[in-house]
């Protein structure tokens, strides 16, 4: 695993694309299971840190299934989640009978945040360790984050500030990847087998420009203006001061977005930006990445 500190030189990053659709055979599929209910029966008391996401779904699943009450799903609630993203956190919790609670995090309010800096995520991750604190004390519990194997490649200082905090990674010490925590998800009829990866908002904004809840908000707008048009996969990135909002789609969509173009730059203008431009290169996970790369 390799972890990159805060204000270290930052690797370079290879882009990022979907995650393996080959599905793991049976018996693959249930050894690893088996092994994430293992590790979790090391567990007296869990919080898992719950965005919603496939990861910490699973997570979140299995640890009620083995610990029962002594397990909860902590959301995070800040401008940079999704008000869609929430309810739907909610519902998944309903539906799968897992203790459930919110906390305010205040990100927003450390300047080392919304300068936007490579780090961001780590402050990020800090705020959200810094609201748990009080509630794993109170409860004697340990707090897990849904990291997978495949996330160890990438760039993501919020795991440093995981490690600082002494959260665990159940994922990974039972060796799944994102294909594997898929394929368990559908095994178990969790509704977020097929769920898309959806980072929070703030990764929509290029680095080095100030993350603030007002430009939250638009690209928030934008992004469920797209997926009412058909568009459920997407990004909408912020660039040049908040006045160009850079759109990714899977590249099969492309021509879809070209027959619509006239109702797509008015959906995204509308949200407040003040160009739209639709990325040839198509969608990519933490695309943002390659501003991270060193220039030659």
């Amino acid at each position: 695993m390799t972890i990159v500190e805060p204000g270290a030189t930052v690797p370079t990053v290879p882009d990022r694309a979907a995650p393996e659709r080959v599905a793991a055979d049976a018996a693959e599929v249930d050894a690893a299971l088996d092994r994430l209910r293992d590790r979790l029966r090391a567990e007296r008391r869990l919080l898992v840190a719950f965005s919603g996401g496939v990861d910490s779904a699973l997570l979140a699943a299995v640890a009620t299934e083995v610990l029962g009450s002594r397990a909860v799903a902590v959301t995070a609630v800040s401008p940079s989640l999704a008000a869609a993203e929430r309810a739907a956190a909610r519902e998944f919790c309903r539906r799968h009978g897992i203790a459930h609670v919110e906390l305010a995090t205040d990100e927003l309010t450390r300047p080392e945040y919304v300068r936007n800096g490579a780090d961001r995520c780590f402050h990020c991750k800090s705020a959200l360790f810094d609201a748990l604190a009080p509630l794993a004390a109170l409860t004697s519990a340990t707090v897990a984050v849904g990291t997978n194997l495949d996330d160890l490649d990438d760039h993501r200082p919020g795991q440093v500030a995981a490690a600082r905090r002494g959260a665990v990674a159940p994922l990974v010490d039972a060796g799944l990847t994102k294909r594997l925590v898929r394929d368990i998800s559908r095994r178990l009829g969790l509704v977020t087998a097929d769920k898309p990866a959806m980072a929070c908002l703030a990764s929509r904004v290029a680095y080095g420009e100030p993350v603030t809840a007002e430009l939250l908000g638009r690209v928030e707008a934008a992004e469920a203006a797209l997926h009412r048009l058909g568009f459920p996969v997407c990004r909408v990135r912020s660039h040049a001061g908040g006045t160009v909002a850079r759109v990714e789609l899977p590249v099969d969509r492309l021509p879809d977005a070209v027959a619509v173009a006239a109702e797509l730059d008015a959906a995204v203008r509308a949200a407040g930006f003040d160009f739209c431009a639709l990325d040839l290169g198509g969608f990519r996970s933490g695309r943002l990445n390659v501003l991270l790369r060193p220039r030659s």
